[in-house]
């Protein structure tokens, strides 16, 4: 458990960190610094999910998004305390950490901030932050860790490791 709250710890610092000097750099939605011929920084701010689903403008929408985000983070720190090893507590670690960075966009910005752009041919990947990152990774990390349970279970029943 402690290296999972140490992992979202540093998540949420970098996250909150990078937005406020993109926030103080941009300062408008819509303001971008073009970086390289393939990525720019721009400031976005994304009122709903994962690439902009779930988009309302109900005043009742950051408070619901940031519940079920909390019941996440919350479920996967009783998991982690349940599983404490391989790969789960880093990959929840990630996950809480960004999440929570998120959630605290929904509290205090008009919406989740999104800075880095992508784009090739004219095609944009959605703008996206240090947060959604750290949680796409996480997710990888847990899957992995699911795909090669298996290994520790074996190791388990014979004796070997934790």
């Amino acid at each position: 458990m402690r290296w999972t709250l140490l992992i979202a710890l540093v998540i949420l610092v970098a996250d909150q960190i990078t937005k406020a000097l993109i926030l103080g750099v941009l300062e408008q939605p819509g303001n971008q610094i073009v970086v390289t011929g393939f990525f720019n920084l721009v400031l976005t701010h994304n009122t709903g999910v994962s690439f902009g689903l779930l988009q309302s403008d109900s005043p009742w929408r950051p408070y619901l998004l940031s519940g079920v985000a909390l019941a996440i983070v919350a479920a996967l720190l009783v998991w982690v305390k349940r599983q404490p090893l391989g790969l789960i507590p880093y990959g929840a670690g990630l996950v809480v950490g960004g999440a929570i960075g998120n959630v605290i966009d929904r509290m205090h910005q008009p919406g989740v901030v999104d800075f880095l752009d992508f784009h090739v041919a004219g095609w944009h990947w959605p703008a996206f932050n240090v947060a959604d990152s750290a949680i796409v990774c996480g997710v990888a990390l847990i899957v992995v860790d699911g795909l090669f349970d298996h290994n520790r279970k074996s190791n388990k029943e014979a004796g070997i490791g934790r």
